[in-house]
Order: C-alpha cells, then sequence, then structure tokens
C-alpha cells in the first residue's frame, strides 16, 4: 500500500472530477481533478529539477494555488516540504538552508538575489521564483509539464515535511513531520470535527503554518468540498464570504477584528456550522462576545508544529471556555511534575503527548530529540498546563515563562486571567525580568480599552486589585501600559520580546 500522504489524500476525493476544490477571489474554480493534474506538472518538474525522494525542498513564497500544488507536488514527488514563513529574513533563511540543505529553494522575485547569495553557500542546486499571483519561472515551466504522475511510494514513516520551530530559546529546529503523523491527525481532525458533505471552508490563513497548511487544509481535501482560498485575512472579505461557508478557523485575532464590525452579525453566520480557534490563546471576554453576538461557541483547540493537533473542545458537547478541552482520539496526554510524576487534583505541570501524530524528532539533532522525549516514548510539549474534575485541559503558559521569583513558581497565565477581567483592559501579558533580590520580578504589560474607564486605569490601580486577589509574591512589582503587544505571524504574544524590552 502506497501510505503516501497525497495517495491517501486523493483516495477521499470527490468521485466528480469536475466537483470544486479551491474558488478563488477572481472567482476562479479549480476543480479536484484539475488540481490532481496540477499537482502532477509540479512533481514532474520538481524530478526533473533532480529532486530525489527524500530531498528538501524549501519554500518561501506568499499563499496561491500555485503554492497549494507545489506542496502537493512535493509530496507526490516524494520530497520533503519545508516551508518558511515569507517574512524570513537574511539570518533565518541563511540558517535554515545551512542546516537543512535543500535540493531546490523557491523563492519570490524580491529576494532573489539574496536567495541566489544563500543557496550557493548552502550547495542548493537550483533557485526558481514563484510570484506572489502564482506566476513566475516554476509555474511557467510546471506548465510544460505532463498533468499525469505516478505518485512515489512512501512508507508512513517517510518524511513529508520539516517545519522549523520559531527559535525564541535558542538555535531554531526542524521538526521531521512523516507521511503518517500528517494523515493521522487530518482523519482524526476530519471526523472530530463532524466534516460532512456540504461543507464549504473559509481558507484565511497562511501556508507556511501547520493550521493553514495542514489542518485547514488537510480536512478539505479528506472531505472533498470546496474552500474559498483567500491570499489573507481581510474583515470585509470575511464578512462578504462567511454566508456562503459552513467552516472557518482562525486565530484570536481574526475573531476580535470580526467583533469589531458592526455588519457581523447573528443573521450572517446563520449558515456556519463551525468556528474553530487555535495557534495562540482565546480571550474569554472574546470566547463570551463571540457566542453572544452569533450564537456560536468557537471550537478551541491545542496543538504545536511538533504534532499538529493534540486536544480540542468537543464538537458535541460543552465547549468550555479558557480551555482547549480533550485529547483527541488516539492521542495520550499526561501532566507531570519536575519528577514526571502525574499531577493530581487540578494541579499545574507539564504537559506531555504521545500518539501517530506527533513528530519522529528534531532534524539533525538527535541528542535534542532524546531530551524531549520520555522513555517510554512522550513528547515534552514545554507547555504548563492542568486538567479540571470533568477532564478539560487548560494551557497557563510556556515552560520557559514560568517565573521564579524568591525561589516560588508564578504562572502568568493565573495573573492575566484577572487583569484581563478588569474594567478598562482589553488584554494584557505578564513576563519575569531580571531582578537582584528575587532572581526574577513578575511585570505585567497592559493594554487599556479605547474609553473613559481604560484611560482611568493606573498602575497603582491595578496592583491594589490584584494584591486584594493573589499572593503578594505573584503581585506585579511593575505595570506597563503599552498600545500593543508584539505578536508573531500566527497570532501568539512573543514574550520574549517583552522580557528583552523591560528587562
Amino acid at each position: 500500500m502506497n501510505e503516501n500522504l497525497y495517495e491517501m489524500l486523493r483516495l477521499r476525493f470527490p468521485g466528480n472530477p469536475d466537483a470544486p476544490c479551491l474558488i478563488l477571489p477572481d472567482g476562479d474554480r479549480v476543480s479536484y481533478d484539475r488540481l490532481d493534474r496540477e499537482s502532477a506538472r509540479y512533481a514532474g518538474l520538481l524530478v526533473s529539477s533532480g529532486v530525489k525522494p527524500g530531498d528538501r525542498v524549501a519554500v518561501q513564497v506568499r499563499k496561491s494555488p500555485q503554492a497549494l500544488c507545489l506542496y502537493l507536488g512535493c509530496l507526490r514527488a516524494g520530497a520533503v516540504y519545508l516551508p518558511m514563513n515569507d517574512a524570513y529574513q537574511r539570518h533565518e533563511i541563511e540558517f535554515i538552508l545551512g542546516d537543512a540543505t535543500p535540493r531546490v529553494l523557491v523563492c519570490r522575485p524580491q529576494i532573489r538575489a539574496l536567495a541566489d547569495e544563500l543557496a550557493a553557500k548552502s550547495a542548493v542546486a537550483r533557485v526558481i521564483e514563484l510570484d506572489d499571483n502564482g506566476g513566475g519561472a516554476l509555474a511557467s515551466e510546471a506548465a510544460a509539464q505532463p498533468d499525469t504522475f505516478s505518485t512515489v511510494v512512501r512508507t508512513g514513516d517517510d518524511l513529508a515535511a520539516i517545519l522549523y520551530t520559531s527559535g525564541t530559546t535558542g538555535r531554531s529546529k526542524g521538526a521531521m513531520l512523516s507521511h503518517r503523523n500528517l494523515f493521522s491527525n487530518a482523519d482524526v481532525l476530519h471526523r472530530y470535527w463532524g466534516f460532512r458533505p456540504g461543507d464549504v471552508l473559509l481558507h484565511m490563513l497562511p501556508i507556511f503554518h501547520v493550521h493553514g497548511l495542514f489542518v485547514a487544509t488537510h480536512c478539505t481535501l479528506m472531505n472533498g468540498t470546496p474552500m474559498f482560498f483567500e491570499p489573507r485575512f481581510d474583515v470585509g472579505r470575511a464578512i462578504e464570504l462567511l454566508p456562503k461557508t459552513t467552516v472557518f478557523m482562525g486565530v484570536p485575532t481574526y475573531y476580535v477584528r470580526l467583533l469589531s464590525e458592526p455588519g457581523f452579525t447573528r443573521k450572517l453566520c446563520a449558515g456556519m456550522r463551525l468556528f474553530v480557534s487555535g495557534s495562540a490563546p482565546l480571550l474569554m471576554e472574546t470566547f463570551n462576545a463571540f457566542k453572544t453576538r452569533t450564537g456560536h461557541t468557537i471550537v478551541e483547540r491545542y496543538g504545536m508544529t511538533e504534532g499538529n493537533m493534540f486536544s480540542s473542545n468537543p464538537y458535541d458537547g460543552e465547549r468550555r471556555g479558557g480551555t482547549v478541552g480533550f485529547p483527541l482520539p488516539g492521542v495520550s496526554i499526561r501532566i507531570v511534575d519536575d519528577e514526571n510524576r502525574p499531577v493530581q487534583g487540578g494541579g499545574i505541570g507539564q504537559i506531555l503527548v504521545k500518539g501517530e501524530n506527533v513528530f519522529c524528532g528534531y532534524w539533525r539533532m538527535p541528542e535534542k530529540t532524546r531530551e524531549e522525549f520520555t522513555d517510554d516514548g512522550f513528547f515534552k510539549t514545554g507547555d504548563m498546563g492542568k486538567r479540571d474534575d470533568d477532564g478539560y485541559i487548560s494551557i497557563v503558559g510556556r515552560l520557559k515563562d514560568v517565573i521564579i521569583t524568591g525561589g516560588l513558581n508564578v504562572y502568568p497565565k493565573e495573573i492575566e486571567e484577572i487583569i484581563d477581567a478588569m474594567p478598562g483592559v482589553f488584554e494584557s501579558a505578564v513576563v519575569g525580568v531580571p531582578h537582584p533580590d528575587f532572581g526574577e520580578a513578575v511585570v505585567a504589560l497592559v493594554v487599556r480599552l479605547a474609553d473613559e474607564a481604560g484611560g482611568a486605569m493606573t498602575e497603582a490601580g491595578i496592583i491594589a486589585a490584584l494584591k486584594g486577589v493573589l499572593a503578594n509574591f505573584k503581585v506585579p512589582k511593575r505595570v506597563h501600559f503599552v498600545a500593543a503587544l508584539p505578536r508573531n505571524s500566527m497570532g501568539k504574544v512573543q514574550k520574549m520580546v517583552l522580557r528583552e524590552q523591560y528587562a
């Protein structure tokens, strides 16, 4: 049996070859048959460029149908797809090319000179362009290839993709994901979230990240139904398209922006079946406001580059705000203390995960891989969490974000939730900064709401309010008001930036 991910997805394509897969902004529709033929052309181009099974293909381009066909073509050729954030600059690109040693680099025309320079240093055999509109040499050469291709046979253990982590705490690491890792998660999510005939996905996520490239895209392809394939999130465009769709996946920022629009109403969402949020924590204020405005309860889930999705609030059943639900079918989750013992009674500990979706390890880092897995095969996520009496899991922060002040552990999420609930607060972030006596001092960064109540808030007022509900060692030593919190492309607050800025 060919366990190549593309072949596993293709088996789910609809019987009608003219059934639409991608609905593009200009109204063009890419059928499943056309997607199959176009991905064959890209696979043929890669092979003609010298790409062999197991070779890496690095890609730093903007989202387009051609970029998606390149990904699928890469799978079909048996190569390893290596997407890069299109915001990466010289330092990040140079490191990844040197570490992954790809056979081919696909880039935007705007960085061709830099790409050629860095590719020469890393012995990349070929650099080829794909522009922001899906044109360029890559598309032109692919068009000249045959529209049939015999998908290369792969086992489930063969690598399908390498995605580099952000590297905020040191060297960036390449997470190796196999064909089985990706298929198993797609299959579970497709069933767990109740995908069905007639579903239409509104796809506004980037495709250099697991959320947009794997979760959203794979679920749609497994379902054999269409998706509106938009280049980016645009709130006006979302309001225009939501009445034509049934499923939407986004990061919390998308939901905040939708709620800021008067035209985003319950009537607009009447035909929607599912809203999913992830990649960053969803504020309770947003969760509740969305439910009140639309009548829909957002499904919040939990995952990471090293394994796609680990847990989710249920499709059928209570979707509990502030939690990421239960382990997905086939996934085991432990919450343990520093001695790797299970934490009891809702206590906080590190989250460990195990399942077919969990990655194979870090590229060319065998020692780091061994460190990050327990003897019985559980991956140490580095996330801190707790499980309530009903089994719902909540994320309280990253292990690296835990503040140790005077020898006592402080979990930022606990403080952030209290500050976020204060009148006049839009959101907050709590970090630890160096302190001569305590080792680390607790510092809060607060974004005010743009109204009188928010404007009247003071540092002393927030500290006084916290002293009434928290142990003194958890109360911030300082509160700084900021216009916005720094975020990465997926909406996660960059606490490393804050720690450096306020050290």
